[in-house]
């Protein structure tokens, strides 16, 4: 997967990154793995906004992934295809009896090659097996956190997590974050790093791309009135706000305060927490 960038003729074009999607080999989706898409503008059943910064955007199908990979055939790579749901390529994939699926098209996955998933397949990439069957130190993704619920973890662009150990009833894997945690070892992962491992350093040039994808502009709180965030008002660019507040979120969070819950009941999965940063 590689990047182009183009010649500065416009504004727009001097920090343009984009994908070359030279690795796309199908460019019109599988109907039959197409649902409806439909746009929510980040507003809840009441019609009231719970998530800012979403409306518009290109119209889209969604592309049913199996990232349950519960048949046990063999099945043949039919083509590497963009989604626009997600940020890594998916590839189609056709088992023996004709049926046809999407899965996540890892580093290396190519038109032609066979995949299957089993306890007794060979750890290749592409293949999904059970943690108690993957060698140690092998590259994985789409890990399940239950037996049978289906991938959950490092599904985007360029990640991949490592089998590091296993403690009898546990797998030990190193997640994309760094941090170690404990897994079932019937959980089921795939072999291989996700795909488009250069995403992160693409760059949509301008604002209308980021329109595009549905995602409206952010304003700075400071900016606001003060009806309108906790951080707004005074006079000319203050940081008072009409009067001293602590920098907060609409809804009472402080920054820089964690988020998470100080007692969650997979703390207990938690071998080591991910690197300070």
């Amino acid at each position: 997967m590689s990047l182009k960038s183009f010649k500065p003729t416009t504004p727009s074009n001097r920090y343009k990154v984009l994908p070359a999607f030279d690795e796309i080999t199908k460019s019109t989706p599988e109907k039959s793995l197409l649902q409806p898409l439909r746009k929510s503008g980040g507003r809840n059943n009441n019609g009231r906004i719970t998530t800012r910064h979403i409306g518009g955007g290109h119209k889209k199908h969604y592309r049913l992934v199996d990232f349950r990979r519960a048949r046990r055939d063999a099945a043949t790579v039919l083509g590497i295809e963009y989604d626009p749901n997600r940020t890594c390529r998916i590839a189609l994939v056709q088992y023996e009896d004709g049926t046809k699926s999407y899965i996540l098209a890892p580093v290396g996955l190519t038109v032609g090659m066979k995949v299957q998933a089993g306890d007794t397949v060979a750890p290749k990439v592409g293949n999904a097996m059970p943690l108690k069957n993957v060698p140690l130190g092998t590259a994985i993704h789409n890990i399940e956190v239950r037996p049978g619920s289906g991938g959950k973890i490092a599904r985007s662009a360029g990640q991949q997590a490592i089998l590091s150990n296993r403690d009898g009833e546990y797998a030990l894997v190193k997640m994309p974050s760094g941090e170690v945690r404990k897994f079932r070892v019937d959980c089921y992962c795939t072999i291989g790093q996700v795909g488009n491992t250069q995403h992160m350093n693409e760059s949509s040039g301008k604002a209308g791309r980021t329109r595009w994808m549905g995602i409206r502009p952010t304003v700075r709180g400071m900016c606001m009135n003060p009806v309108d965030h906790p951080n707004g008002g005074g006079e000319g660019k203050s940081k008072s706000g009409g009067g001293r507040q602590h920098l907060k979120s609409p809804w009472g969070h402080v920054k820089g305060q964690k988020t998470r819950r100080l007692r969650k009941p997979s703390d207990a999965f938690i071998v080591q927490r991910r690197k300070n940063k």
